[in-house]
């Protein structure tokens, strides 16, 4: 049966809700809908952020660098809820215009200031301390190039195929075989490359690893969208496979998914928080969304 056919009027207007599962929190104006301000722990860093992909990109490198011995690394991550509309609350647009998650209020200095996006989040915490980024021109360079190639290839993933292969209240043929194909490219991409070097770097595992494994590696062990990860034949990209079971074994970055999610802490103010967990928990691979 073919699709219904869409003629756009000449002037969209906003008149019905769009956007599936996500209708409620859908619309086309920034800004607060109503006053809520953030709550402040006692960490250097204060992170408000939710276990999706983007969230738990920063979270893992929280906790990699506390592994690594910055015990300054400390932070305390806040719970914000989208679905609810958690994001539209003034303190949290304070932080980030664009009211998405995460956004991180640094307080290790004299005077508090905001970082948003989670790859700005995450170059500002390498840099830093100093840590999960080359200190050489060509290995910074190989490092922010995977870094901006994720960031770039988030919205086709997510907001392309996952959103029209998962969510959208209608399957349209065209959108699920255009991201479709994209997704499987994008993987095809980050394959080549992990065929030739360990990481996507090249030796070094970096925030560039972190970033892309929060999206390929939840597709890759079928843990988001459904059967997206059969349906995208993800047994064809043997060196993506690879790559996120190394990544999957480290503690830090099993620690890091567990945060602001509902499977494992809602939120996290110290490293104790997570002997409340189930020792097996940690162990495990875990959805993070």
């Amino acid at each position: 049966m073919p699709e219904e056919t869409y003629t756009p009027p000449r002037v969209w207007t906003w008149d019905k809700p769009s956007g599936g599962a996500f209708a409620n929190i859908n619309r086309p104006i920034a800004g607060p809908t109503h006053d809520k301000e953030l709550p402040v722990g006692k960490h250097p860093f204060q992170l408000y952020s939710l276990a999706t992909p983007n969230g738990q990109k920063v979270t893992m490198l929280f906790e990699e660098l506390l592994d690594a011995g910055f015990s300054d690394a400390e932070y305390d991550a806040w719970l914000i809820n989208i679905g609810e509309g958690d994001q539209f609350g003034s303190g949290f647009v304070s932080l980030n215009p664009n009211s998405k998650i995460p956004a991180l209020q640094d307080r290790s200095g004299p005077k508090p200031f905001r970082v948003f996006e989670s790859g700005a989040i995450m170059l500002h915490l390498a840099e830093k301390f100093g840590m999960f980024i080359p200190t050489d021109a060509q290995g910074r360079a190989e490092c922010l190039s995977w870094l901006m190639w994720q960031m770039g290839s988030a919205p086709f993933i997510g907001g392309g195929f996952g959103h029209f292969y998962n969510y959208a209240p209608v399957k349209i043929e065209y959108a699920i075989n255009r991201y479709s194909m994209e997704t499987k490219r994008l993987y095809d991409v980050a394959n080549r490359r992990l065929a030739e070097a360990q990481y996507l770097a090249g030796d070094m595992f970096t925030i560039a690893d972190m970033a892309a494994y929060a999206w390929l590696g939840n597709i890759y062990r079928g843990e988001a969208y459904g059967d997206a990860a059969e349906f995208l034949s993800m047994h064809e990209y043997e060196h993506v496979g690879r790559w996120v079971a190394e990544i999957d074994a480290r503690p830090g970055c099993r620690r890091g998914r567990l945060v602001n999610s509902r499977k494992g802490l809602l939120e996290r103010h110290d490293a104790s928080d997570f002997d409340t967990l189930d020792p097996e928990l940690l162990q495990s691979v875990v959805r993070g969304f």
